[in-house]
């Protein structure tokens, strides 16, 4: 396992150590990202130190942290969702990682989802906890079931933890995600570098929808200058019926 000394490395940095299974998969999933990347744009990141780092270290963070650093309950069999998961970040290295979570992977492209159900039958990712792939906009699956057709079933407010490395400003994906935690559940955003600004001007939008920011943790991916940011929010009321709003508002007309 030369090729993933680093990982290895940084991973140590973090205290936790990889199984051998859990780094097989991680390879598998690289091959065959790489492999359908050819296909359909997955993601520009395509060297495997750099794949190591940037997508599966950073996925895996926030969940192996020290409670004394962040404190963000431990993962055992809990309902996620992965809003815009993309070429499967951070869900696939959670589920590899935490088996036992359920988990949703939900993408408005279903070319990606395409790929990801491949790389759940590749890597058997439905042994333990169960693991689906889920197409649509975020803004129609998290509306109240008053607006849903008769057949479509209710992601509403329904999970423990909604997670997005999304690129969407906090008031924005906060629309997106929030709708999807149950109350006292948690919306973990993944952020690129600082984010104090950004939160600063989603934090109304935040407690319109029914949720409180615990914390924001900034940091340096281990080995390297390259820093990042992650805000726990958690859920503590309901979200009222009228978001999230039509497809297409949020983005173009985010809540302050």
């Amino acid at each position: 396992m030369d090729s993933f000394s680093q990982f290895i490395e940084d991973c140590k940095f973090l205290h936790f150590d990889p199984t051998m299974e859990q780094l097989d998969q991680l390879l598998d999933f690289f091959e065959l990202m790489t492999d359908y990347n050819k296909k359909v744009n997955l993601t520009t990141i395509t060297d495997f130190e750099e794949v190591c780092k940037l997508h599966f270290l950073d996925s895996l963070i926030p969940f192996v942290l020290p409670e004394d650093i962040f404190p963000f309950p431990r993962l055992s069999c809990e309902k996620m969702i992965d809003v815009g998961t993309g070429a499967g970040f951070p869900g696939i290295p959670l589920k590899i990682f935490f088996p036992d979570i359920r988990l949703t992977l939900m993408d408005s492209l279903q070319k990606r989802l395409t790929f990801l159900d491949e790389v759940i039958l590749s890597l058997s990712l439905n042994r333990k906890g169960k693991i689906q792939t889920l197409h649509g906009r975020a803004e129609e699956l998290s509306a109240p079931a008053k607006k849903l057709r008769q057949d479509v079933p209710i992601y509403r407010e329904s999970f423990d933890f909604v997670v997005s490395r999304a690129v969407a400003n906090l008031s924005t994906l906060s629309e997106y995600c929030i709708p999807f935690v149950k109350k006292d559940g948690f919306f973990l955003s993944y952020k690129a570098g600082h984010a104090e600004d950004e939160v600063q001007q989603a934090v109304k939008a935040i407690s319109l929808l029914g949720g409180e920011i615990i914390q924001v943790y900034p940091y340096t991916l281990p080995n390297s200058e390259i820093q990042r940011s992650i805000i726990l929010i958690q859920k503590k009321r309901s979200t009222p019926t009228e978001y999230p709003r039509k497809p297409g508002l949020p983005s173009k007309k985010p809540l302050k």
